[in-house]
């Protein structure tokens, strides 16, 4: 039945949608993107194999220890040869036979699985044991057929049980759920293994590991790994939120209490619901699909808002939990087309389409409104995976027309000399040296079966079932010999009311009687993003007469707003220094319901600080033009509070660079016949920003580029810097200025080492090879959404304006002092030596940009919630906040929990990647 199951997913509809498109157009597009998959894969060979990853603006490799310490994202790393293990079956998927042979070759002669390094249980679990696992299954493919691989001797999965055992030790806990990481050679237990100490895990991490263990032991006959995971996944079963059969984001692997309550698709979830449906198809066990249809029929009902998926509280699911996307939940619609619901997954895939079109790819997060709201992304392919099996699903030409467009902004934007490199920013197009092993294992499999007819595979790919990483598992393992004493913790028939659920999927056919029906169902969804970035109608809640105040629609002067806070128990306080402060109180609101929305009201005003504090000063981006680089390459700069402003510049500044000397830039520079007509570059140091700037156009320089003398610093690890002048008017300086951390600015300078003439150009965001980039999607870009700025102070969610700024509702405020910057984005330096080893202070003002603000961390107030509203920059004195005293508050236990659960929310995204990279 799971075999037929697949089958009947992927049958494409008979009747085609849309313009077709021509055999000969999409075997251009495959053969597109196989010569990527080369460009990839073959740099990372040449420039950073036997390494786990490929550093493409570098063009070496990334080993775990030598590099600048990303946190939680190098948990993926284990000194394993990564990205070689990722693509195996890759490999064979794109016909490359002979390259699979010697790939297969050197991952047994060179990787070692026995290093003394902590690693993720569930990255390593999903990448490198389900990339030898997908590698003996196409091995085993290849060796049948008589042609290929008959030297394989199961080598693989040799190595895949040999790690399998070393991730075991990590499921030694009372509940069952694994331990997050493990140490490869001393598992979690002594001192030696740095770690075991850990208490908390994702919900994906523990949930997400069924595929790959059950394959394992099927493959083996050892039933050790399949009764570990299913043990996992019972329990996670078991802890869920009863009323609303929704699970948390993280969990405690011990008393398994849920640490983080909201719940989505997206990260730190997203693979849990995958596997549930998944383990069905691949296993046959009626038990998978039974939890997967109660989850599903829940997210539908809770979380589904088409075309949006927004996060909720497990225990009251009817109050959203957030007002922004993250990227990862883009799988989902594909998810739906395995279920066989695919009208929502039509409407979510042309929302997140759309979105892309705006920005070139998926930010990492986007809010309701689809503006950016953390603007990363590392070349992520779950919206390459749903696109491909919607077309599989539809027959419609329009998907093909969708992978079109990823191809084409993966070689315009991302494409370098070396590879393909993230996106650090996707409103400038600057670039992060990263290259993750997932892009090669999934993006290209997904686009390449997407323009593939039946007779450009060599194997039927429909006898296969993808793990989240894009793994191929066959589905004969259904059938596979398997220990019938695993146990489970089988649900009630009460638990499994599952009636209204279909068993089969839906013939095409009869969802599409009108081969038009898809393209209805996109065009408003098209039209809602493309024409004004519109926000969602305000939520309303049951039994209100009227939706609630918003915090972007906020007036401090407005009587009616402030009869609105009184209601929902929040009370304005105005202090000597002219800024407001909010503080909330629940037991002061007229009911329950309006104290709620009070809550909400204060964690609104918090998020949009952050959202503000972010967006109000964006990188900029130095583009390398010249050859061999032709715009390819683009570095994340900060800008300076003096000079040309970028962001009015629709050209930029375009001009070769050159080194001044000195090369300090604090005294008359001696090279003034280079510097002439080129855009100097600097180190940082000795004398003010203000002051180079003026002695390099003095010498006839276009523009410069201060260069950090902190060896190591990078903008991948440390908040981006904007330069400060020097006390006095700056209204002299016309001409822009921008900064590099250090190892940005050594890709510069190797650039020019080995080129000699190497021209950049400098502007707000990277340009189209030097084609200028329409700007009538600015304002979906940047715009903020609020009307004013807020900002965390102390023990309460605050930020502080004159009243009288706040009339306006359009009105941008800033939300920093007059000489700080939120660390998440900048921070105003003065340059002065800031060589920590001469211990010299000379007086001068100057920041020291370390990003810290010991007042602004936010954590719930134990007397109330309060906020400030902030006041115009230049307007604000640099004076320590006043902050009046609270009222002891001893709200009702319900409001407590609302409280405790909008607080969870503060660093949520922040967590993200800890959750799921």
């Amino acid at each position: 039945m799971a075999a037929a199951l697949w089958s009947l997913v992927l049958l494409g509809a008979l009747c085609g949608l849309g313009r077709a498109m021509s055999r000969e157009e999409k075997s251009k597009l495959r053969n597109q993107v196989v010569e990527m998959f080369d460009h990839a894969y073959q740099n990372y060979m040449d420039h950073a194999y036997p390494a786990d990853e490929l550093m493409p603006l570098t063009c070496r490799g990334r080993v775990r220890g030598l590099e600048p310490s990303r946190g939680d994202v190098d948990d993926a790393l284990g000194k394993f040869s990564l990205t070689l293990i990722d693509t195996l079956d890759t490999l064979v998927l794109l016909n490359k036979t002979t390259e699979f042979d010697v790939a297969v070759r050197r991952v047994l002669t060179d990787v070692r699985l026995d290093n003394d390094i902590v690693v993720s249980v569930f990255e390593t679990n999903i990448r490198v044991l389900g990339g030898l696992l997908g590698g003996h299954s196409m091995a085993v493919m290849l060796r049948d057929g008589g042609q290929h691989m008959q030297w394989y001797q199961d080598e693989l999965l040799h190595m895949a049980k040999d790690l399998g055992l070393r991730l075991l030790p990590a499921f030694n806990t009372s509940s069952g759920l694994p331990y997050p990481r493990v140490n490869l050679k001393f598992g979690v237990r002594g001192p030696e293994t740095r770690t075991g100490i850990e208490t908390d895990t994702c919900t994906a991490c523990a949930g997400t590991m069924i595929l790959e263990f059950a394959a394992l032991s099927r493959f083996t006959g050892d039933p050790v790994f399949e009764a570990h995971a299913r043990r996992a996944l019972d329990f996670l079963w078991e802890k869920r939120q009863r009323h609303s059969n929704l699970v948390g984001t993280t969990i405690n692997i011990h008393s398994g209490e849920w640490v983080r309550r909201d719940s989505g698709v997206g990260a730190g979830i997203d693979s849990y619901y995958e596997y549930l449906l998944k383990a069905y198809i691949l296993l046959g066990d009626d038990l998978f699909l039974q939890r997967f249809n109660i989850h599903y029929a829940s997210i539908m009902k809770y979380i589904s808002q088409p075309p949006l998926l927004l996060d909720v509280h497990i225990h009251k699911p009817l109050l959203p939990a957030r007002t922004w996307m993250d990227a990862l939940l883009a799988f989902f619609p594909g998810l739906q087309v395995l279920k066989g619901d695919i009208r929502p997954a039509i409407e979510t895939h042309e929302m997140l389409y759309q979105v892309t079109k705006k920005h070139n790819f998926l930010p990492e997060a986007f809010t309701t409104d689809f503006r950016v709201h953390w603007a990363q992304h590392p070349l992520r392919p779950e919206f390459a995976e749903s696109t491909y099996f919607l077309y599989k699903a539809t027959g419609d030409p329009y998907y093909l027309e969708a992978g079109r467009t990823i191809l084409d902004n993966l070689n315009r934007f991302a494409r370098v000399p070396c590879g393909f490199a993230a996106m650090k920013d996707v409103r400038t197009g600057s670039h992060e040296d990263r290259m993750d092993s997932f892009f090669l294992a999934e993006m290209f499999k997904y686009l390449f079966l997407l323009f593939a007819d039946a007779e450009d595979l060599t194997f039927d790919v429909e006898d296969y079932i993808f793990t989240t990483e894009a793994h191929l598992l066959p589905l004969s393992l259904s059938t596979a010999p398997h220990s019938s004493s695993i146990p489970s913790n089988r649900t009630s028939k009460e638990e499994l009311d599952d009636s209204n659920f279909d068993w089969t999927c839906p013939n095409t056919r009869l969802l599409f009687p009108d081969p038009a029906f898809p393209r209805k169902l996109r065009d408003p969804i098209r039209s809602a993003v493309d024409k004004s970035c519109p926000r969602p109608p305000p939520y309303r809640e049951p039994g209100m007469g009227h939706p609630p105040l918003r915090a972007q629609d906020f007036m401090a002067n407005n009587p009616e707003h402030l009869e609105l806070l009184r209601r929902m128990g929040v009370s304005l306080i105005h202090l000597k220094d002219g800024r407001v402060q909010l503080v909330q109180h629940a037991t002061q609101a007229v009911s329950a319901v309006a104290a709620e929305d009070g809550v909400r009201f204060m964690q609104e005003m918090m998020e949009l600080s952050s959202q503000q504090q972010k967006e109000q000063l964006p990188p900029r981006a130095i583009q390398i033009v010249s050859h061999p680089f032709f715009g390819r390459v683009v570095l994340t700069a900060g800008p300076a509070q003096f000079g040309l402003d970028l962001s009015k510049s629709s050209t930029g500044v375009r001009g070769f660079a050159t080194v001044a000397e000195p090369y300090s830039g604090c005294s008359e520079i001696t090279n003034a016949e280079y510097v002439r007509g080129h855009i100097a570059l600097l180190q940082r140091g000795q004398c003010m920003f203000a002051e180079k700037a003026r002695h390099i156009q003095k010498a006839g320089a276009i523009g410069g580029i201060v260069i950090d003398d902190n060896e190591g610093s990078s903008s991948d690890t440390a908040p981006l810097f904007q330069m400060a002048g020097d006390g006095r008017s700056t209204d002299d300086i016309p001409m822009p200025l921008l900064f590099l951390f250090y190892k940005e600015g050594n890709i510069l300078l190797e650039a020019l080492k080995e080129y000699r003439e190497v021209e950049v150009l400098l502007s707000d965001k990277a340009r189209d090879r030097g084609v200028d980039e329409p700007g009538t999607e600015e304002d979906c870009l940047t715009e903020a959404t609020t009307p004013t700025s807020f900002e965390p102070i102390g023990q309460s969610q605050a930020s502080t304006s004159e009243p009288d700024q706040l009339t306006q509702s359009q009105q941008d405020v800033s939300s920093v002092e007059q000489d700080t910057s939120p660390a998440e984005e900048a921070q105003l330096l003065e340059d002065e030596d800031e060589e920590e080893d001469d211990g010299e202070d000379d007086g001068e003002d100057e920041d020291d940009g370390d990003g810290e603000d010991d007042g602004d961390a936010a954590s719930p107030g134990e007397d109330g919630t309060d906020a400030h509203l902030a006041p115009p920059r230049g307007e604000r004195d640099s004076e320590d906040r006043e902050e009046p005293a609270g009222d002891s508050d001893s709200g009702g236990q319900q409001v407590d929990e609302l409280l405790a659960d909008w607080r969870e929310d503060l660093e949520a995204f922040q967590q993200m990647e800890k959750d799921e990279l």
